[in-house]
């Protein structure tokens, strides 16, 4: 069969065959490809061009600048905060949807989902208005010498409440496609909660558990919007990597910019690499059928 021939394929959800066009699917693969080229690539490309376009002493002189390793200090932190933070969460609320019938379940799903539906620029805004000076938990941790708004603990929440729904929206649906009965034969046979999760739920659900991980971990290290209103940009103290870049930017240093940049490029560049790895694994061991 040559490249011009029209390949029959299967129609999804019937038993008849449809004549493949070899043009349109040359036509969506190129313009596939053109756009993430455009778009995707592109962009990356120029700023580690940019990055590295000066010589790699500039390069290695922003990063070890110390406002720089200070904003990727808060970063690890936060990153680490917001990862462990939603994986406990993400564990519990998964469990509790699946295993459970309890009323306000609808209610939780829709707490859940809600980040995925706020500007992160509200979501800063909720907390300067519920910790801030003017919010009515202000006094409550001024008095015990606590500050969430303008210090790093408002940096770390901001950033769990955006990546709330990264762990539980991927657990729940594995959870609920295994079903309970492997789990209630273990309690039968007179298994504990901790040894049913971990001898039983855990093995169906790690792969499941650490994608979740990376995008969450991908998605707190790269958060911009609720943390730019929540920290005050002070620099040294509550600027992350993103906020840092964004000074460095106004401030005309673009080399300096750039360069902080390529870390953030860099590092999302690993964390999509590992979690190619990771769907690899899972259909290598579950079947080609698994994500």
């Amino acid at each position: 069969m040559t490249e011009t021939t029209a390949r029959l394929v299967k129609v999804p959800g019937s038993k008849g065959y449809r004549r493949e066009n070899p043009y349109l699917r040359r036509f969506l693969i190129a313009l596939s490809f053109l756009f993430a080229f455009l778009l995707l690539a592109l962009p990356l490309l120029a700023v580690l061009s940019q990055a590295f376009g000066n010589g790699f002493q500039l390069f290695w002189n922003s990063l070890t600048n110390f406002f720089t390793l200070k904003a990727m200090y808060l970063t690890v932190i936060t990153t680490l905060s917001a990862v462990l933070a939603n994986t406990l969460f993400g564990l519990a609320a998964a469990w509790a949807l699946t295993r459970y019938r309890f009323k306000g379940q609808g209610l939780m799903i829709t707490l859940i989902d809600l980040p995925f539906a706020i500007s992160p620029i509200i979501a800063g805004l909720i907390f300067i208005l519920t910790y801030g000076r003017l919010g009515w938990a202000y006094e409550f941790f001024d008095e015990r010498g606590l500050k969430i708004v303008f210090a790093t603990p408002g940096v770390i929440m901001a950033t769990i409440f955006v990546t709330i729904p990264f762990v539980a929206r991927e657990i729940i649906p594995v959870l609920a496609a295994r079903g309970t009965d492997e789990e209630q034969a273990a309690v039968l046979m007179g298994a504990g909660f901790f040894r049913v999760f971990f001898q039983v739920t855990f093995p169906h659900i790690r792969w499941a558990l650490l994608y979740s991980v990376i995008l969450c971990a991908a998605r707190a290290m790269g958060e911009f919007g609720a943390v730019s209103v929540v920290s005050g940009h002070l620099r040294g103290k509550t600027n992350t990597l993103p906020l840092h870049i964004e000074i460095l930017y106004n401030e005309h240093h673009y080399r300096e910019a750039f360069a902080v940049s390529a870390i953030l490029v860099i590092t999302s560049i690993l964390i999509l690499t590992a979690r190619s790895v990771v769907e690899r694994l899972a259909k290598k061991e579950s079947g080609p059928n698994v994500r």
